[in-house]
């Protein structure tokens, strides 16, 4: 009895052992699971180092852009400073050019008007009730009419001045003598429209070879009142009105 029962219990033992060794684990799916997780991590891995190594590409490229854009402003600021400081330069610049005009222009008027009181001793002198454009005007048309360009002028609203050009006329034959002649004519605004011309001719006889022969102050005053007479006549006419 002892011995069936010893040989039962050995039965059940190996059949344990048995069962139990029939029972292990299959590791190979955990196996092959972990090395795919491993593989995409190592992708993972290198595709966050791809990602990390163009960010610091971009942040490069960003900070690069940020130093020129930096540059750029100061470039910009300079150039306003240096472009201010031309303008004021410039502004200073015609501001002083404007003053050396204005006392120019007004030296130079002092001098006109120093050199027409010197000219006009031994003028003729008329008063007209025109104002000076108009008259101005007429002796304009009365010189290119007689055939006297004009050499120099000057004109404004108080005063005008004409110088023309030395005028030769040709004798009748080579024994008769010619005469050349040159106008300065002065007009100067008075109230009430009325204008103050002045006539001065100067007259001249010329004979055969360019000999210059002298003329008498009657003879001077005749040319000069000729003048005169074209431009009293100018004014009167019903056109001038």
């Amino acid at each position: 009895m002892t011995r069936l029962c010893f040989h039962i219990a050995g039965v059940g033992l190996l059949a344990c052992c048995l069962l139990t060794a029939g029972c292990k684990p299959d590791e190979s799916p955990f196996k092959a699971e972990n090395e795919t997780l491993k593989k995409q991590v190592t992708k993972q891995e290198s595709l966050l180092s791809s990602l990390q190594d163009g960010n610091k590409v971009m942040q490069q490229q960003i900070d690069l852009l940020n130093q020129e854009l930096r540059d750029a402003k100061k470039a910009t600021e300079s150039a306003k400073a240096e472009m201010g400081q031309l303008t004021d330069q410039l502004n200073t610049q015609l501001a002083q050019a404007k003053r050396a005009s204005a006392e120019a222009v007004k030296t130079a008027s002092a001098q006109a008007a120093q050199q027409l009181r010197i000219e006009e001793k031994g003028t003729q002198i008329e008063t007209l009730p025109r104002p000076l454009a108009a008259v101005a005007k007429v002796v304009e048309e009365s010189l290119a009419k007689n055939g006297y360009p004009i050499k120099v002028s000057f004109k404004s609203d108080q005063k005008a001045v004409y110088v023309t050009e030395r005028k030769m006329s040709n004798p009748a034959s080579l024994e008769v003598a010619g005469f050349r002649n040159q106008y300065l004519i002065t007009l100067q605004a008075l109230p009430a429209n009325i204008t103050r011309l002045g006539v001065r001719a100067e007259f001249e006889k010329v004979a055969q070879g360019g000999r210059i022969l002298s003329v008498s102050q009657e003879e001077t005053a005749e040319i000069e009142r000729r003048l005169i007479g074209e431009i009293h006549k100018a004014l009167e006419s019903p056109s001038k009105t």
